[in-house]
């Protein structure tokens, strides 16, 4: 069953998104702090819930605090996912690392020997959660349904993707990657979006699931052998290249779910 709010408006949830994020943007020329997971400016803790809040003000403005509840309600509606898809969304963000690491090694990439996974990583993955929170509860909870009723799970994905995509550019640009990785980064952020529509279309349309599968993609970065560093070897072409195969691959099966 798709969530029904037909009043929704993406394009004002990605201008208010924008709105709300250019202080935060403004900061981080001025705030610095080491630390945090893929070398992530400190203020992107603050900014990666701005699509929560766009979300969140639109929804009260449209639908009341009803609305909101609804909505928030929906971060825990894991039970829209269909049996054979937690398979899916458990086994696809290590298939694609391992198959990236392996890609590396026969291209001669020196990527680092595997290790042992431990309890750092454990808070890393509450982090990129709670992140993926604050994203997916806009551009999936609110922005996804109305788009999917007039376009394709792919168009759809795009007309999010690009921005969603742009929206991460000053992050980039901050922390010092190449043009190449920038470029690669981008694309591989459309196709991550693409992605998840496509999953989220044929799984169920559970909200829960692609905060899952996004937190396990960025989680995965960063326990890639040699952390993020390892994986932009070679300007990260080989990782994100495979993402953007695997969401080719996914848009040629599209199987949107049913209203009821």
């Amino acid at each position: 069953m798709k969530p029904k709010h037909s009043s929704a408006s993406p394009l004002a949830f990605l201008a208010l998104t924008y709105a709300l994020s250019l202080p935060w943007w403004g900061l981080s020329l001025v705030l610095r702090a080491p630390g945090l997971p893929d070398r992530l400016p400190i203020t992107d803790l603050g900014a990666v819930f701005m699509p929560a809040l766009a979300a969140i003000i639109l929804i009260h403005r449209e639908r009341g605090r009803r609305g909101v509840i609804a909505v928030l309600r929906r971060l825990a509606d894991w039970d829209r996912v269909r049996g054979a898809w937690w398979l899916v969304l458990l086994g696809l963000p290590p298939v694609l690392y391992v198959a990236t690491f392996a890609g590396m090694r026969l291209l001669g990439f020196d990527v680092a020997v595997p290790s042992a996974i431990g309890a750092p990583l454990a808070l890393t993955f509450v982090v990129f959660f709670l992140g993926a929170v604050g994203e997916e509860l806009g551009y999936t909870g609110y922005a996804t349904d109305p788009l999917l009723r007039r376009a394709s799970a792919p168009m759809t994905a795009v007309m999010l993707g690009v921005p969603w995509a742009l929206w991460h550019l000053p992050s980039m640009i901050l922390i010092g990657q190449p043009t190449d990785l920038i470029l690669w980064g981008l694309a591989a952020t459309v196709a991550y979006r693409v992605i998840y529509v496509e999953i989220y279309a044929r799984s169920g349309c559970s909200l829960f699931s692609v905060v899952l599968l996004h937190a396990l993609f960025n989680t995965g970065r960063t326990a890639f052998p040699g952390g993020h560093e390892g994986f932009e070897a070679g300007n990260a072409a080989v990782g994100y290249g495979l993402v953007v195969l695997v969401a080719l691959g996914l848009s040629l099966l599209l199987r949107p779910c049913k209203e009821t």
